[in-house]
């Protein structure tokens, strides 16, 4: 077993955001349905993540702490004083839409701060050498949040405030690794100047969606000045799969990282990769979800004195989310009686062989331009 443990943040205060229903994420009524959607980042998916950590077969092995609300002022190493400002307005007027698919509404604000404050909290955690590995449950989700602006469900940023405060604490270099089915363009924006923090995105090949993402995710955003070569995209077909993702982890992840030598890790967990997620089709089960966690943490382990902070974003499928959060804590942890659940939905089909030729192909990209890859070609 790598770790006894994975210390849990987690505050319920982080309910209070509700969204709009609406025509699945709009909050649009056309005035002819007689059952709308529930906004896809609903309380719900959380909900279940809380239970099945508390009740599943993974629950011996995790220590719960609260949480706590940000300040304000510590949004400031990561966002502009003038975009909190407007966040703050939009609550004190009682809510108001953001951008295509994300409503500040009553409670989100507060929500957002608890979120942001649970996050910080556990990287403190860690820092201060209280644990190995610890994982902000926490909603509303954080990495599409830009230093300027709020983007595809996301109010601030939690993993770049994390980020941000393990330099700020002394940390020389920080790896962010994002396998939320979406461009983690928030986290890049944050940090695509410096040498400081490498951003790797494993995302759906979908690129820019409008004024509130412009960024496309593809190979060749790779950062500016000091920071080029240190924002690393891995734009996945989909239907990648397991085997696809393994392939990806494997030829460009692990050797990017270990060039790079991080002072601490931190996984930006997405379960809306999975096979059955209404918001993509990236086709991971649980084993692949297993196999990450696994990859992130044997990571953790060699470069960074196992100091890993796993950071909740997407996952919209109530059940499975669920399911395959519980498979990559199980990785996490390298616990050898694994696993300790079985997938509960049927095998969906991967396209591996198309993956394979995108990772190949991005790998030599890479070992032109980055200095990650000057010995990786």
């Amino acid at each position: 077993m790598i770790s006894p443990s994975i210390h849990v943040f987690w505050d319920a205060r982080m309910l209070d955001h509700a969204p709009s229903d609406g025509v699945f994420d709009s909050g649009f009524n056309p005035g002819f349905l007689d059952v709308l959607d529930r906004h896809p980042e609903n309380p719900d998916r959380v909900i279940n993540m809380v239970s099945i950590l508390r009740r599943g077969p993974i629950a011996p092995y995790i220590s719960w702490h609260p949480g706590r609300s940000a300040h304000p002022r510590e949004l400031l190493s990561f966002h502009t004083p003038e975009y909190i400002e407007e966040l703050i307005k939009g609550d004190e007027a009682g809510g108001r839409k953001l951008c295509e698919g994300t409503f500040l509404n009553a409670g989100s604000w507060s929500a957002a701060l608890v979120a942001a404050g649970t996050t910080l909290s556990a990287m403190n955690f860690l820092l201060e050498g209280k644990g190995k590995i610890a994982y902000a449950l926490v909603r509303p989700p954080g990495h599409h949040a830009q230093p300027s602006r709020a983007d595809g469900y996301c109010f601030l940023n939690n993993a770049g405030l994390a980020a941000q405060l393990a330099l700020d604490s002394g940390c020389q270099r920080v790896a962010v690794i994002d396998v939320d089915v979406h461009y983690g363009n928030g986290t890049a924006e944050g940090f695509y100047l410096s040498d400081k923090v490498l951003t790797i995105s494993l995302h759906m090949n979908h690129g820019s969606w409008g004024n509130s993402h412009p960024q496309s995710g593809a190979v060749d955003e790779l950062g500016e000045g000091e920071g080029l070569g240190y924002n690393l995209n891995i734009p996945l077909p989909n239907g990648t799969g397991n085997s696809g993702y393994d392939h990806a982890m494997h030829k460009l992840v692990v050797p990017a990282v270990r060039s790079f030598g991080p002072s601490v890790v931190v996984l930006v967990l997405g379960q809306d990769s999975s096979a059955f997620d209404p918001n993509g089709r990236q086709c991971l089960t649980m084993a692949g979800y297993r196999m990450i966690g696994g990859i992130v943490c044997e990571l953790a382990e060699e470069h960074a004195s196992g100091k890993l902070l796993l950071v909740q974003e997407g996952g919209y499928h109530p059940t499975y989310s669920a399911y395959c959060l519980h498979a990559t804590l199980e990785g996490a942890l390298g616990l050898e009686n694994s696993p300790l659940l079985d997938d509960p939905l049927a095998y969906y089909p991967e396209d591996e062989g198309l993956a394979f030729k995108v990772v190949n192909a991005i790998k030599q990209r890479w070992s032109k331009t980055t200095p990650l890859f000057k010995d990786h070609s």
